[in-house]
């Protein structure tokens, strides 16, 4: 059993793959079969930590962290993440391979500076490429959206980076007072006929012309590509583009159980 922890701005997100599940990869769920979500705190201690993978693995039938057999964290939030590698260090007495831009992930990283990159943007171009074909384009609905470029030869090539949904919303309400929040759902019009609707519109709709609009500029630099969306708003937002081909929730995850792989085989 292989933990895979990315630890996100907003939320951390878990999953334990079972690696004796098949050899094939048929979507980033492949192998998955327990996944959580917390809500990320910077105040959490490594012995809370502990106590809540201990109590989730258990509740998911997994017998704590007995069963794991290895582990691996991407982080954006080096405190917490510093917290998660501490907490799997001390209770299940793993060593995790930690992602950074040191990392041998198994594909080239074409940044002028490969360790400005977020890990979690790197796992998401390695599982892009152990499930489709180059180029393409991960769009990752996160804290931040990002848009992640993958070019003919498989090689990470860089991409864009925007505030996210909830992100642009919370700053939306703190500095409208006139504004009140509205549910994440799209209306049934553009023209909103109602400040909610307006709200709605201009958010879901926006943000969906924003991923079309990105993507196209990119293909105009790759080539026609499959785009791939992911994040905890993809489901939200995607329905609503022209450009988003696949919802994969998991792919994060899933590059990191493929980084581990590939760390693994270069060990022995």
């Amino acid at each position: 059993m292989l933990l895979c922890v990315d630890v996100g701005n907003t939320q951390i997100v878990l999953g334990v793959y079972d690696l004796s599940v098949g050899t094939g990869h048929k979507d980033a769920s492949w192998g998955l079969v327990r996944h959580f979500r917390l809500a990320t705190r910077n105040d959490y201690t490594s012995d809370e930590m502990a106590l809540l993978l201990s109590q989730m693995l258990a509740l998911g039938g997994l017998g704590g962290t007995k069963e794991l057999t290895g582990a691996v964290v991407s982080s954006t939030n080096p405190m917490v993440g510093a917290t998660v590698v501490e907490a799997i260090k001390r209770w299940s007495h793993l060593d995790p391979l930690v992602v950074s831009g040191a990392t041998k992930v198994g594909i080239e990283v074409r940044y002028n500076q490969p360790t400005e990159v977020g890990p979690d943007r790197v796992a998401d171009a390695v599982a892009f490429l152990g499930l489709y074909d180059p180029p393409g384009i991960v769009v990752d609905f996160g804290t931040a959206t990002t848009f992640d470029a993958i070019n003919s030869y498989g090689e990470y090539i860089g991409g864009a980076i925007a505030p996210g949904v909830a992100v642009s919303l919370d700053a939306l309400f703190s500095r409208a007072a006139a504004l009140r929040r509205v549910e994440m759902v799209a209306p049934s019009v553009a023209i909103g006929r109602s400040t909610a609707e307006s709200v709605q519109s201009g958010v879901i709709f926006g943000f969906a012309e924003l991923v079309d609009g990105m993507c196209e500029r990119f293909e105009e630099e790759l080539g026609p590509c499959t785009v791939v969306g992911t994040g905890g708003l993809c489901s939200v937002v995607a329905p609503y583009t022209k450009k988003v081909q696949a919802h994969e929730p998991w792919l994060t995850l899933f590059g990191l159980r493929l980084i581990h792989e590939h760390n693994q085989k270069v060990a022995k």
